[in-house]
């Protein structure tokens, strides 16, 4: 039980709200229908919290945490709600930072302040939302301490279940909630973070139910969808403003405020000086952009359509298969099987781009290959978000290439979609999968130790030949797999051909009875990587 947040503590917080709202987020996206239903309000949060934590993770120990978190949300935040959080954030650190860790009564009193500052920010408050959840919060935390209930926990509970019960009334507050039968997303997601902080200083989650979906419908037809802007170029517009002063933002906000609405500001001292977060939803994206050149300089700026886009309609009865494989070699491989490919570059590949593929498939049911076991996760993660969404997924856990391949083949959907995957599954881990590549740093494997340069033969992750030859390693590493058996191997040779020439013509020599199927184009990093079934 922690009885102050001090500067551990702040990142402890931050940590745990990027990943509450990053398991919220589908439900918070499908939450999201006001200020318009474009279905993002949990993707900006947590794009803001993370911004707010990579600012952390690179501070030095001189400045406050506080300082750092705020100044990192302001400049990273995205969106309405991200926005409105950050301002809340800043809030919090106008209070805290530079002083005695914030116990139960100072973080009272600076929730409540903050709360208060963040209608300030936005140049029309509406209650019903996000505002009303975070000043219901601070009110709480500061009638615990009142009552005699100060010590920290005590307040941060008070603060969580007091935006946890005035989320539930906005449906009341705001029509466009009432008919879309939610409560406010921005709200939703205030009350994940605070739910984080929760945990942070007791060590317990607190038990809350899900949060309700959109009821099933709503989604049909966009004329369902309440508050829908009209048609017509209205974008949100956002961007950093540099080089300017207090009074220069003045005259933007009111210059914004007639060219659109949703008009959020929020200013943060950085090393270089002070800037602002400006955002607004307008349909002449120039003339706001212009007014943003007038108040200073503009820049990282953000321009995206108000209208909601929809992912295609799943087609009933269709089925996908989407496979990560690294290089652009085996992308065309498995793009000739048929397979939805998503390749992983230098810098890997993301759970929302798996999401993305997913749902860009339009199928009715789509299986995931991760092909790799640092994937499998991300992957699963992926297919979570898309089950929230509505559609069937599955992850089979391919660990290679080679066992994506084995799975692919005897996929077959005019199969029940349980009885394929199982099939899928039960083909990739009858294919022992094993790979040839070079050791980057001196290491203790299985097989001994290893020296930067060594040629390295692993069997299922797991290092069993060690040697200087890149060829003698690949036969042995195959005849030690081809001991226990096998009747097909499989082959993904890398750059270089030679390699896999040599390889073949030992497995014909050696292993005569044994198929062999090679493709060449393998990832550049790995210069053999072996199936056998």
């Amino acid at each position: 039980m922690l009885p102050a947040l001090d500067d551990a503590a702040v990142g402890q917080w931050c940590r745990a709200a990027v990943a509450g709202l990053s398991g919220s987020r589908g439900r918070l996206d499908d939450l999201n229908v006001f200020p318009v239903p474009d279905g993002d309000t949990g993707t900006n949060l947590l794009l803001t919290a993370e911004a707010a934590l990579a600012a952390l993770d690179a501070a030095t120990a001189a400045e406050s945490a506080w300082t750092v978190l705020a100044r990192g949300a302001v400049l990273g935040a995205r969106g309405n709600s991200g926005t409105i959080l950050a301002q809340l954030l800043r809030g919090l650190a106008d209070q805290l930072a530079g002083a005695p860790a914030a116990d139960g009564p100072s973080f009272a009193t600076a929730l409540q302040k903050a709360a208060d500052t963040a209608y300030t920010a936005v140049a029309d408050p509406e209650e019903g939302t996000f505002l009303t959840v975070a000043r219901a919060g601070g009110e709480a935390a500061v009638a615990s301490v009142g009552a005699g209930r100060a010590d920290l926990a005590a307040v941060v509970r008070a603060a969580a279940d007091g935006a946890r019960e005035a989320l539930e009334a906005t449906p009341a507050q705001l029509a466009v909630l009432r008919d879309a039968g939610v409560v406010d997303a921005g709200g939703a997601g205030l009350c994940v973070v605070l739910d984080a902080l929760v945990t942070t200083v007791t060590g317990v989650e607190p038990a809350r139910p899900p949060l309700d979906r959109r009821p099933v419908g709503r989604h049909e037809h966009d004329h369902d969808l309440p508050h829908q802007p009209p048609a017509g170029p209205g974008s949100e517009v956002q961007y950093l403003l540099a080089d300017s002063d207090e009074a220069a933002v003045a005259r933007l906000q009111v210059r914004l405020a007639e060219l659109g609405d949703s008009l959020v500001v929020v200013g943060v001292d950085t090393p270089t000086g002070r800037e602002w977060n400006v955002h607004v939803h307008a349909s002449d994206v120039g003339a706001a952009i212009e007014a943003g050149v007038e108040a200073g300089r503009p820049y990282r700026i953000t321009v995206s359509p108000l209208a909601p886009v929809r992912p295609p309609a799943p087609d009933p009865g269709t089925r996908a298969v989407v496979a990560i494989v690294p290089g652009e070699g085996l992308a065309g491989l498995f793009a000739g099987e048929g397979v939805r490919v998503l390749a992983c570059g230098p810098d890997g590949v993301t759970e929302d781009a798996v999401l993305a593929e997913v749902i860009d498939s339009a199928a009715a049911t789509v299986v995931v290959l991760p092909n790799d076991p640092a994937l499998t996760g991300l992957a699963s993660r992926a297919a979570e978000r898309a089950r929230e969404e509505g559609l069937d997924v599955a992850v089979v856990p391919t660990r290679s290439p080679v066992q994506g391949l084995a799975a692919i083949a005897v996929a077959d959907p005019t199969r029940r979609f349980g009885d394929d995957v199982i099939t899928m599954a039960e083909a990739a881990a009858a294919t022992r999968w094993a790979e040839v590549g070079l050791a980057e740093q001196e290491a203790l494997t299985s097989a001994g130790r290893c020296r930067p340069g060594d040629v390295l033969g692993s069997a299922e992750g797991d290092v069993v030949v060690i040697g200087s030859d890149l060829a003698a390693v690949a036969c042995d590493l195959l005849d030690r797999l081809l001991s226990a058996g096998g009747e097909l191997v499989t082959l993904l040779v890398g750059p270089d051909t030679a390699l896999g020439d040599t390889v073949c013509r030992h497995l014909a020599r050696t292993h005569p009875t044994v198929e062999v199927t090679r493709y060449d184009d393998g990832p550049a990093g790995l210069p053999l990587q072996v199936g056998v079934e």
